[in-house]
């Protein structure tokens, strides 16, 4: 374990050759990949329950009476659920209703003595489609962080899919979680074939306007094929972090952040950005510790060495200009004045400040949401939010008076645009010339 992680100083041909390996990580997928998940959304748009059955029976489980998961399933689910998940669950559920219940936007309208109106309507999603992993990923705080906002934002019907377990039935915390969230519908179908069921719709499964959830590559690249035909949240990439800190770091703490997002995949990023080698050398000896007590100890170890880095810098300007250049899902900073720098976190998805605010706190209770963008994104992505799942329409009202007063106005910008028939639709109101 000599090469755990990464060590190199930043501007060194190490660094580069590094930033070069971590800009390509995610890649291009596979043509096979891709030939794959058209021919999947093809079937489904085709043949509708029938090629659902027949993927989730290949793919899932053998045994399926019914893709969609009644009423009594959920309810038996809660029976089979930890007492203490579903307390946790219950308190994660209100801090992330809480926090996304600030992000309502109101419609607004503005009148004018002239007799002129306008404004703006804001309105929730009609249908939104929730994809959620099963299996050994299953993850019923994405089930709330998904469904939470939409539900605030005033979506009327949010249908989930997940895959069923090799029984039929769908892991039990994820139901769970799905019902406290307010999902509607629920259906045993995963992959490719339950992105295009979302995306075209089927006899059973309900069309909906957007797509949103986390999920393999083949999801991935389905959801990239039918955006156009419905919106999606974003084309999510591997897990990243990147841990800010100067000598006063505590070296436990590093190392356990860094591990807790290479645990996701072996594609995972985990970045310590500092100026102190002789911190740097103490979390190494942390994470070989650590790590030996961790059920997911190989996949650690293989993000760590691809993707895993420490780099040293000569001060803390240095390492926020790193930190906005690489612009991670998650930006930790571990410094005994965080707030101080934080104005300067030009690009990251969420930034967690001081000693006591890990990333897995993000991920599970505290409220903002753990849905971010990755690969760089987030110069120009935001995480989920309520704003996702709304629309807006704006509108105006316009009296006899208030329009004569504009009229030779925008026949004049028409007609310089060549465009007559826009310049005839207001003369033929008021017989100008």
């Amino acid at each position: 374990m000599k090469d755990i992680i990464n060590l190199i100083y930043n501007n060194s041909s190490e660094g580069k050759a590094y930033f070069k390996a971590l800009n390509e990580r995610q890649g291009k997928a596979d043509e096979k990949v891709m030939d794959i998940v058209e021919n999947i959304l093809q079937n489904v748009r085709k043949y509708g329950d029938k090629a659902l059955i027949e993927y989730t029976k290949k793919f899932d489980c053998e045994v399926l009476e019914d893709i969609k998961v009644s009423k009594n399933e959920i309810e038996a689910a809660y029976k089979n659920v930890d007492r203490e998940f579903l307390e946790a669950l219950k308190t994660a559920k209100e801090n992330i209703l809480d926090f996304h219940e600030k992000q309502k936007e109101n419609s607004i309208i503005e009148t004018k003595d002239n007799g002129v109106m306008m404004g703006r309507i804001v309105r929730g999603l009609e249908k939104v489609g929730i994809y959620v992993p099963g299996g050994t990923a299953a993850y019923p705080s994405s089930v709330l962080m998904n469904a939470i906002p939409a539900k605030v934002a005033g979506v009327e019907k949010i249908i989930m899919t997940t895959p069923p377990m090799k029984n039929g039935l769908v892991n039990p915390n994820i139901l769970v979680a799905a019902d406290l969230a307010g999902v509607d519908e629920i259906f045993k179908v995963g992959g490719a074939q339950a992105v295009a069921a979302l995306a075209f719709g089927t006899e059973t499964v309900d069309k909906v306007d957007k797509i949103v959830g986390p999920g393999n590559i083949f999801v991935a690249m389905a959801k990239k094929s039918v955006f156009g035909f419905v919106d999606i949240d974003m084309i999510a990439g591997p897990s990243e972090i990147l841990i800010i800190s100067d000598e006063k770091g505590d070296a436990s703490y590093i190392a356990a952040d860094l591990m807790s997002q290479a645990e996701h995949d072996k594609l995972a990023s985990a970045i310590l950005v500092t100026t102190s080698k002789e911190l740097a050398n103490k979390v190494i000896c942390e994470i070989k510790v650590q790590v030996q007590g961790l059920e997911r100890k190989e996949i650690i170890l293989e993000a760590l060495k691809n993707y895993g880095a420490i780099i040293i810098v000569d001060n803390i300007a240095e390492a926020i200009e790193i930190g906005n250049t690489i612009a991670p899902e998650h930006l930790e900073l571990m410094v005994e004045n965080p707030f101080i720098y934080l104005g300067k976190i030009k690009n990251a998805g969420s930034i967690f400040l001081g000693y006591y605010s890990p990333e897995p706190l993000g991920d599970y209770i505290a409220g903002p949401n753990h849905v971010l963008p990755t690969s760089g994104t987030a110069r120009f992505f935001s995480p989920l939010s309520v704003d996702d799942f709304i629309k807006k329409s704006s509108y105006l009202y316009y009296s006899e008076a208030a329009l004569k007063e504009v009229g030779n106005k925008v026949i004049k910008l028409a007609e310089t645009e060549g465009l007559t028939a826009h310049a005839n639709s207001i003369k033929v109101r008021f017989k100008y010339r």
